[in-house]
């Protein structure tokens, strides 16, 4: 699984129409797909603090192209139990380094 960590604002579209702003954490690459690990975050500035470990994540796939990236919801409850389980596996390998 590779990883590359970012530090960018994501100004989406919610289900109601409103602008909702998230936190690009990392990109991962999980059986040669790329995922977003994104968290909400309040308006389009970075917050000033990044010890929030609390913090919830979503898992987003990226679909890129030339010109443009965009970040798609995973539907299929398969493929996102498969990238999350991935996510907490290489989690817990680098906490034992």
């Amino acid at each position: 699984m590779q990883e590359e960590n970012t530090n960018q604002i994501i100004k989406t579209i919610g289900e109601h129409g409103e602008e909702i702003y998230m936190k690009l954490q990392e990109v991962v690459n999980v059986g040669g797909k790329d995922y977003a690990l994104l968290s909400i975050v309040e308006d389009d500035v970075l917050p000033s603090s990044d010890n929030d470990e609390s913090e919830e994540l979503i898992i987003m796939k990226m679909n890129k192209s030339d010109e443009e990236c965009t970040f798609e919801i995973i539907e299929d409850d398969e493929e996102f139990n498969f990238v999350a389980q991935a996510i907490t596996d290489s989690d817990e390998i680098e906490e034992n380094d």
